[in-house]
């Protein structure tokens, strides 16, 4: 049993990590748990069964942890247990099954390394080990060879919803822009956004708008409006629908969010825009060419490892310095 709960961009980064352990264990058989909605990340995978946690309702609090845990015991005999999330939830269903004698190995998120990393002063800046190696790292504690091959797609392109069809077909570029992310210190500024936007179409390219929520949608929509080529997808697909429509841009731009690892599953080349936070502190893009980073190296950076943050400097200087061009000109000249 694999646990991970949490984001959508945090779920997708195990999904290449468990393909290639599936791969490098022929006889192993997984079962992720994680929240519902995430089930259409797992669907590709063989040997790979999904149980769904709803830890806002059943699941909710230590009871309902412990009724989680009850079902699971009903349905499946576990060998080992690996939890790639080490929170409060996680830990609590972990120890039920060490009760039970099952074989447990925990995620070790290198927190001092990440508080160094990100302090005010006396920073310690280096790259430090990838999300996908620490979940890679659980699963070698459990006892499952694994070594991580970044080469082949995890997925292959899917088939686009049928009234996208004539967007598919009109000949043009077509480049994913995913302008949100969880945290505003992680965004770059939304007007400057739309002027790449613009000036994205006007050399030739169709845009489609990825968000989630009923203010983004609605902005993305005002934008669909405003700028001839530009296409609101937020708001109107299922996520197994969003995943099929994104294997198929030729490009996307995103920020420090869950759309960049969404792509990274099909190998989408992806133009990251990083602020608050740093590609250093292991969330970069499975496979992604750290050429196509855009970043502004300030002292600063990064001052938190989500973007949970304020800007203590109070100009949000790592995003404001970056100039519309830098980006426009990144993703035409991606290859």
């Amino acid at each position: 049993m694999v646990i991970r709960f949490s984001s959508l961009g945090d779920v997708a980064m195990t999904v290449p990590v468990i393909k290639n352990v599936l791969q490098q264990n022929p006889a192993l058989q997984i079962t992720v748990v994680s929240n519902a909605f995430l089930q259409p990340l797992f669907e590709g995978l063989e040997r790979c069964h999904f149980f769904p946690a709803y830890l806002k309702v059943d699941h909710k609090g230590v009871a309902g942890i412990y009724r989680l845990f009850k079902a699971l015991n009903k349905t499946y005999a576990f060998d080992a247990v690996v939890d790639l999330h080490n929170v409060l939830r996680s830990k609590i269903l972990t120890t039920f099954y060490k009760f039970i004698g099952v074989k447990t190995a925990t995620l070790d998120k290198g927190r001092s390394e990440k508080k160094a990393l990100t302090r005010k002063e006396d920073k310690v800046f280096k790259q430090l080990s990838s999300m996908h190696e620490r979940y890679a790292a659980v699963f070698r504690e459990s006892g499952m060879a694994v070594q991580l091959q970044p080469k082949e797609p995890v997925y292959q392109r899917k088939n686009i919803p049928a009234v996208l069809q004539n967007i598919f077909a009109s000949g043009k570029k077509i480049i994913g822009v995913a302008p949100f992310a969880q945290y505003t210190e992680k965004m770059y500024p939304v007007e400057k956004m739309k002027a790449v936007v613009k000036q994205l179409t006007e050399a030739n390219h169709t845009v489609l708008l990825f968000g989630g929520g009923a203010n983004e949608t609605a902005v993305l929509q005002q934008w669909e409006q405003e700028i001839f080529s530009a296409f609101n997808m937020a708001g109107k697909y299922s996520l197994q629908d969003e995943l099929a429509i994104i294997s198929n841009v030729d490009k996307m731009v995103s920020m420090d969010s869950a759309n960049m690892h969404l792509a990274s599953l099909f190998n989408v080349p992806v133009v990251s825009i990083w602020g608050a936070t740093h590609p250093f502190a292991g969330f970069y893009g499975w496979a992604q060419d750290e050429a196509n980073i855009i970043q502004i190296e300030l002292e600063c950076r990064p001052c938190s490892v989500f973007g949970n943050k304020p800007c203590y400097r109070g100009d949000h200087a790592c995003m404001n310095r970056i100039e519309e061009a830098m980006i426009v000109n990144k993703i035409i000249k991606l290859s």
